[in-house]
This record gives structure tokens, C-alpha cells and sequence, in this order.
């Protein structure tokens, strides 16, 4: 009589095989801990936005008929600026933006705040849903185009 017909015994490779895919189910067991543990209890939401600030401009940007995009301080009511042309990083800009308040059912009544930081940094928040916009990290040619509008 054989061993292997007597006893529940099986061969080395079976057992490995067995060893390694518990193994891996129990890493992706201890990964999906990890991910819920950082979802639940992860970092804590970064400072006030508007705390940091060194300056901030309330701003109504508003497509024009000929489409130009009319930029109007929302405090004074006084016209900023007109963008002339295509302006494309200033439409992707705000057309990023204005989808995060269309998916919130919210309008383009409240206006956006153009906010310069310490070291040049300069961001666009939209306080309707907050959202909000690095642009120092498209280059300082696009950083340009709003930093105008501090002035």
C-alpha cells in the first residue's frame, strides 16, 4: 500500500500552492484594512484656504455674446478685465469649475475668489463648492493670465 492512498497527505508543490494564495488573500486583506483605516481616519483637512491667503479678489467671470469672457470685481462692481480670443487655459479653467457646481445643482451667481498665496503661489477657489484650483502648476505663462487680475 502506498502512503498517498492511506493518508490525507498531499505533495510539496500542492502545499506551496495553497501557502501562496493565502498568503496573497491575506495581503489584499491587510490592503484593504490599510485603504479603509486611511479613509476613516486619514489625514486632517487642510487649513482654511482663505487663512493663508495673502490677498484675495472676488471675481464674476461672465461669456460674453461676441465670447469674450468679462472678469468684474464682485465687490465694487467695477470691470477687471476682458478676455479677447480663444483663452484657453482661462475657459478650461472655469469651465473646470463651473461642472463641479452644474453635478452640485448649483448656478454661476456667487462669484469665484482668486486668492495669491505666499511665494508667488496663486489659486482659484469657488467658495460655492469648494473647489479649488492650484495654478502655479500650469507654468508661470498660465499663472500670468490671473495674476494680471490681482492688479
Amino acid at each position: 500500500m502506498k502512503i498517498s492512498e492511506t493518508t490525507d497527505w498531499k505533495p510539496d508543490h500542492e502545499r506551496r500552492a495553497l501557502s501562496t494564495g493565502l498568503g496573497f488573500v491575506l495581503f489584499l486583506v491587510a490592503c484593504l484594512a490599510l485603504v479603509a483605516w486611511v479613509r476613516w481616519n486619514g489625514p486632517a483637512p487642510p487649513d482654511n484656504i482663505a487663512a493663508r491667503a495673502e490677498q484675495i479678489r472676488v471675481l464674476h467671470f461672465v461669456d460674453q455674446p461676441d465670447g469674450s469672457i468679462q472678469v468684474t470685481d464682485a465687490l465694487t462692481g467695477k470691470d477687471v478685465h476682458n478676455f479677447q480670443g480663444e483663452q484657453g487655459f482661462v475657459r478650461g479653467t472655469l469651465r473646470a469649475l463651473a461642472r463641479d457646481r452644474r453635478l452640485q445643482g448649483l448656478g454661476a451667481d456667487q462669484p469665484f475668489e482668486l486668492i495669491a498665496h505666499d511665494a508667488g503661489r496663486l489659486s482659484l477657489h469657488d467658495p460655492a463648492t469648494g473647489s479649488t484650483i492650484a495654478l502655479e502648476s500650469f507654468g508661470s505663462n498660465n499663472i500670468g493670465v490671473f495674476a494680471r487680475l490681482m492688479q
